[in-house]
């Protein structure tokens, strides 16, 4: 079952294709950080445990891929990440990170394309609310194996609509094929539990093998 949702969140879940969700997020920006708040939105808290678990501060640069308004760089920051950059679709976005101060770099790119990182530049990629309804699907995580070192972690969130159409399949045969260890996965949850709509989503912290 998929979320049905009006407003700002129906559009960006409903976005055709990257254009369009760009435009979505641009336009949802300046009020984002509230809306979401009144949602109780726990993708980022979540990621930052797992993240926290497997890849402690101080094990190199981290990759916050899908970054919004910076707020899990932030928080990041606060844990002592001394190195996070950001990664976003919407100019409009990454305008207010930027704000923040919290990222040592800004770039603009979409998940699913060649990401302008060389291989393994990051320690640890983390990724909250990305591979969800009208955003990204499993071809997103090919590039952020490619640029996430040997014995690194990434860490991500999977709508559990995606996850029982491929995602959950392409994760075993990745372990399967020895590229991928499977080091943390929660059970389903609720992301946004002000909002009646929302359907079960769940994390996953991946380490990097081959």
């Amino acid at each position: 079952m998929a979320d049905k949702h009006d407003g700002p969140l129906g559009a960006v879940y409903g976005a055709r294709d990257t254009q369009d969700l760009a435009r979505a997020y641009d336009a949802w920006a300046d009020t984002y950080d509230v809306d979401m708040a009144l949602k109780s939105y726990r993708h980022p808290t979540i990621t930052l445990a797992l993240l926290a678990r497997h890849a402690p501060a101080g094990s190199g640069p981290v990759l916050d891929a899908g970054c919004g308004t910076g707020v899990l760089g932030e928080w990041l920051t606060i844990a002592g990440y001394s190195h996070v950059e950001a990664l976003d679709i919407s100019e409009r976005m990454l305008g207010i990170s930027a704000k923040r101060g919290c990222y040592k770099a800004l770039h603009r790119a979409a998940l699913g394309t060649q990401l302008p990182f060389a291989d393994g530049h990051f320690a640890a990629v983390i990724s909250a609310g990305v591979f969800t309804t009208g955003h990204v699907g499993v071809e997103g995580l090919a590039d952020l194996l490619r640029i996430c070192r040997r014995d690194g972690v990434i860490v991500i969130t999977v709508k559990d609509a995606l996850w029982h159409s491929g995602f959950s399949a392409h994760i075993e045969s990745l372990e399967a094929e020895g590229r991928v260890a499977r080091l943390d996965e929660t059970q389903p949850y609720i992301s946004m539990p002000g909002d009646p709509a929302t359907t079960a989503s769940r994390a996953l912290a991946l380490r990097v093998i081959a």
